[in-house]
């Protein structure tokens, strides 16, 4: 079993979506993982995250906003991936020995619900690259090419 910690500044947007994809995706391609999300800071899970992971059928209503002191055993994940969209962001550091992967995605806090969707679109196809190379045994992508900017208003 593969442990999978996703890290952005606020686990309330990117990070939590990025859970529930991972989740959904580890269980529709028969890989078994147990998966976490934190932040450097708690907050609380975005109504557009909840509803666009809603949309496609992943339920975050019982989501929180958490830090990686309030995961259990933070510092043992065979990967750590952050999701924040640019360097400036202050991603969490993680001095943890892992496989850490960088796929920043565009933050579609503020922005109206198609950019929600947009993002969360874009999550899904790297996530599942991502799955799938761990499933199958294949090279997984260490970083992701930075998302184009959803413009989506």
């Amino acid at each position: 079993m593969s442990r999978i910690l996703i890290l952005c500044t606020h686990n309330s947007a990117r990070s939590q979506m990025g859970e529930g994809l991972l989740r959904h995706l580890a269980t529709q391609h028969g890989l078994e993982a147990e998966v976490h999300s934190a932040g450097t800071e708690a907050t609380f899970v975005k109504d557009g995250a909840k509803q666009a992971m809603q949309d496609i059928g992943i339920d975050l209503s019982g989501h929180t906003s958490k830090t990686l002191f309030d995961l259990p055993d933070p510092w043992n994940f065979d990967y750590v991936i952050t999701v924040c969209d640019s360097a400036a962001e202050a991603c969490p550091a993680y001095p943890a020995r892992t496989t850490r992967l960088h796929y920043p995605f565009t933050d579609p806090s503020g922005g109206s619900q198609e950019r929600w969707n947009a993002v969360r679109d874009q999550m899904k196809e790297q996530l599942e690259k991502f799955i799938l190379a761990l499933k199958n045994g294949t090279t997984i992508p260490e970083t992701y090419e930075k998302s184009p900017e959803v413009t989506v208003s």
